[in-house]
């Protein structure tokens, strides 16, 4: 996220209207204060590279880079920034990703209300449609839980969503809860929603404390991002909590975050084995 106090990318009017005189503007210039992008377009200090690439393209972040500018969880940072052009923009010329000739931008072009400043994200509704639009529901699903579990979507704006998303969208939507603590955990239950089963988000379990996911009765799904758990004390205190379910009659499944993203048919046979067998009921 940028690191600023106020818009990250002014136009030259944009600062006059904050009382900037052409000669602050020239002087802010030389001094790096701001950092011109292109022709009457400014970054200050602290704006983060895939918005400056954004403004230079000629838009805002959009899609799946808004929503990881707002902290709202995505499978995979994108290779290039996704722009929002709203209905009428221009495109503009900006660097190409290396070993390449083009920049790579991801275009949106979907029209709105936009924001107060030129280049400012579009609302987290019409940033959620947009993941939708483009990535698939699975990715919009796990996208709306954790746009609901910061508080960052709104009643309203869950009222806008459903009355401008597709089928597939709403029914999506009907089944998104606010309490997954992670992307992962929200991915685990949208891929195993057709199975009917019981699945609670951050159970608190006895001599384990809080767990990602309990199916049934007693068993656990911990799932682990990629910066967690990676160390060895970490590792043991996993370990820890495990024998603790263990000895109180649960099982745990664990698995990491390339595993649930990039081998799900092995958690899935893993999940289903321990069904299969009983293991999850008392």
């Amino acid at each position: 996220m940028c690191k600023t106090t106020g818009p990250a990318v002014q136009r030259t009017g944009e600062l006059t209207k904050r009382g900037w005189t052409a000669r602050e503007i020239r002087s802010a210039r030389t001094s790096g204060r701001i950092e011109q992008l292109r022709q009457g377009v400014y970054a200050v200090p602290g704006a983060c590279r895939p918005l400056r690439t954004a403004a230079r393209h000629g838009g805002s972040l959009a899609c799946v880079s808004a929503a990881r500018h707002l902290g709202i969880w995505v499978l995979e940072k994108p290779p290039a920034p996704h722009v929002w052009m709203r209905g009428h923009g221009h495109r503009r010329s900006c660097p190409p990703i290396t070993g390449t000739d083009a920049c790579g931008c991801v275009e949106h072009w979907d029209d709105g209300a936009s924001p107060t400043d030129a280049f400012g994200l579009p609302p987290v509704p019409r940033i959620l449609r947009q993941v939708l639009a483009c990535r698939g529901v699975e990715e919009f699903f796990v996208a709306v839980e954790s746009a609901l579990r910061q508080r960052l979507l709104t009643r309203s704006g869950l009222a806008w969503l459903r009355a401008n998303v597709n089928a597939e969208g709403r029914a999506a939507l009907a089944i998104a809860r606010s309490d997954a603590d992670s992307g992962l955990e929200s991915l685990v239950r949208w891929r195993l929603r057709h199975r009917g089963l019981r699945i609670t988000t951050q159970p608190a379990i006895t001599g384990a404390g809080r767990v990602d996911l309990l199916i049934g009765d007693r068993l656990l799904i911990e799932v682990d991002g990629v910066k967690n758990h990676a160390s060895r004390k970490k590792r043991h205190k996993d370990l820890v909590r495990d024998a603790a379910a263990a000895a109180w009659g649960y099982v745990t499944l664990r698995f990491d975050y390339a595993q649930v993203v990039h081998d799900w048919p092995s958690v899935e046979a893993a999940i289903l084995g321990q069904i299969d067998a009983g293991h999850h009921l008392r």
